[in-house]
């Protein structure tokens, strides 16, 4: 059965000190989430190279990096769904990755796109996908799955009929690497989410939900409005048919990543108001 849980990259302006980590994680699980999913770069020391791009995002990690995440988790009495890290960390140093998962209780470590790559040439995304499975089979020795999550620089063209991300499941072996969707990061690339979904089959083993719409009320100044992150079920995805098929697989968990266009520009009161709506759907 699926569990709901919080991406960790929402909370960085509420994680300023281990009291409020703790008071946002507990809020985090009263409001019906039942888990977590960590990033490396949150639960260690960050340079300040992340920091200051994280922050230019408008999703800022702070400077939670030295807390004892591990306790504050259990005290809160949730459980860690994955920890996402980045493909080079995992290839240099798998026993770290290995050994911080373990640390937290997760089977799950993910890869979360790669940065200053060109995701419409064939052959770099053909070599990426050596490494997944390089990677993967690593992990798989220790217990460990690692699965790929998407953003939208994956629906680039690498050829006429196919995208980067389609290259990425053909080319890498389901023994050892399988896939976290994110639905929104397609819906913003113009591309369908459900045929995605259908296509990964059993290998999407999390999915990451988000919603898309607008917040601005009254007249527009021109016929075109900006979509950006909304709460969900007041966007314009079609959610329940997307968790309908998620469910169906199943996935083991259904994780919220919304960005900065918050509801009252609080990250707390926008997971609150999600939450509402996995508890009519996830039970």
């Amino acid at each position: 059965m699926a569990i709901t849980a919080v991406q960790q990259i929402m909370l960085g302006t509420v994680t300023k000190n281990e009291k409020q980590a703790g008071e946002t994680l507990a809020a985090i699980r009263d409001a019906g989430y039942r888990g977590i999913e960590l990033n490396g770069f949150m639960i260690r020391p960050t340079s300040f190279l992340v920091r200051a791009m994280t922050k230019m995002a408008g999703m800022p990690v702070g400077k939670g990096g030295g807390f004892d995440w591990k306790a504050l988790v259990k005290e809160a009495g949730l459980s860690v769904v994955s920890v996402h890290e980045d493909l080079g960390s995992i290839l240099r140093e798998p026993g770290r990755v290995i050994g911080e998962a373990e640390a937290f209780g997760t089977d799950k470590v993910v890869v979360t796109g790669m940065y200053r790559f060109d995701y419409s040439d064939r052959d770099a995304v053909s070599g990426l996908a050596e490494d997944l499975n390089r990677a993967g089979k690593t992990l798989k020795k220790s217990g460990i799955h690692l699965l790929y999550h998407n953003h939208n620089c994956e629906f680039r063209k690498v050829e006429r009929n196919k995208t980067a991300y389609e290259l990425i499941v053909e080319e890498t072996d389901p023994g050892y690497v399988n896939f976290e969707l994110d639905s929104y990061w397609p819906a913003e690339a113009g591309v369908p989410a459900l045929p995605l979904m259908k296509l990964l089959g059993k290998r999407m083993r999390l999915y990451h939900i988000n919603d898309r719409g607008t917040r601005i009320a009254g007249p527009s100044m021109t016929p075109i409005l900006k979509s950006d992150s909304m709460e969900l079920g007041y966007g314009n995805m079609n959610l329940a048919e997307l968790l309908e098929q998620a469910l169906s697989v199943p996935v083991d968990a259904v994780i919220l990543e919304s960005h900065k266009n918050w509801v009252e520009k609080s990250p707390v009161k926008s997971l609150q108001v999600s939450a509402e709506f996995l508890n009519r759907y996830v039970v």
